[in-house]
């Protein structure tokens, strides 16, 4: 090789580190929160149904709701409503304790076994404030959890205020978070993006009560759920994944978030809970109809 061919050479090897930066500044990441609410027909036809049921005074003036629909499929956000409203957080927190636990799980700081995996599951599953205490006390209580939470996933933890263990009595009002944040966990759990998805995703779909699927007459038999309720005299929710059967032979996933979040404690807590439940499982319905508009359902 003559020494001017060599020079060249050189220099083209000296310009691959350039080369390289401008590919990747070339590539346009756009997270899940940037991207607008592109089906409005969908977004106003669940906004419709809720001004239609304060309008009959079946929801209350006190009463706030929140509302977010993501399409894995097409990674589009489909309904936007109050996604970045703080909200009581109830029991959908404990998935959010579950990503602490297995977070501190990969760090070695704790051990996966028998007793943690019952906790895990009974915390989940059944909803058991004597698991998420324990679990929320192997990480180091709520302010630890919170503060690990937020150090190592601040995008999904934008609006989550963890101050107390849960009460024995269940009524627990100061943990707070907001639909968008279950909706980026959700959709960062589903791409196994998070420690110990598998795991995770394996608890939110045992057998256990949900307002997206259960009762939601236009949702499919067969529709897989991934879920956590949650439930007090002033917060009544659901967030969670379906996974609807196309007749194509392919599966379509969506997220699903719905909370309704009362400006009072609700003595009558059983009716209370029951009609807010029914609210969110017609959302379940309009929103199904939504996604078989767009795939092969």
């Amino acid at each position: 090789m003559n020494p001017f061919s060599r020079r060249i050479r050189l220099n083209l090897y000296s310009l691959l580190p350039f080369v390289f930066l401008a590919t990747i500044l070339s590539v346009q990441v756009i997270p899940l929160d940037a991207l607008s609410a592109i089906d409005s027909g969908l977004e106003s036809q669940v906004e419709s149904y809720i001004k239609g049921l304060r309008a009959k005074g079946l929801i209350r003036g006190d009463e706030r709701t929140a509302w977010l629909v993501y399409d894995i499929t097409s990674e589009s956000k489909l309904v936007s409503i109050n996604e970045d409203l703080s909200l009581q957080a109830a029991s959908m927190v404990k998935p959010f304790l579950a990503l602490a636990f297995f977070h501190q799980v990969e760090a070695g700081n704790i051990i996966y076994g028998p007793e943690s995996r019952k906790h895990m599951e009974s915390m989940i599953q059944k909803s058991s404030n004597t698991a998420t205490n324990w679990i929320m006390r192997q990480i180091g209580g709520p302010a630890t959890t919170e503060a690990l939470l937020k150090k190592n996933y601040p995008w999904l933890t934008r609006h989550l205020t963890l101050v107390e263990y849960i009460p024995d009595n269940g009524r627990t009002y100061l943990n707070k978070s907001a639909a968008g944040d279950y909706g980026r966990f959700l959709v960062q759990l589903w791409r196994h993006q998070l420690p110990h998805s598998e795991e995770i995703l394996r608890v939110m779909n045992l057998p256990g009560p949900d307002r997206l699927y259960t009762e939601a007459r236009r949702v499919p038999q067969g529709t897989k759920v991934f879920n956590k309720t949650g439930s007090t005299a002033m917060c009544c929710g659901d967030m969670g994944i379906l996974v609807a059967k196309g007749t194509d032979g392919h599966t379509y996933p969506y997220i699903l978030v719905g909370i309704i979040e009362s400006g009072h404690r609700n003595n009558s807590y059983g009716p209370w809970i029951s009609k807010r439940a029914d609210v969110i499982r017609e959302v379940s319905n309009i929103v199904y109809l939504g996604m078989k508009q767009r795939h092969p359902l």
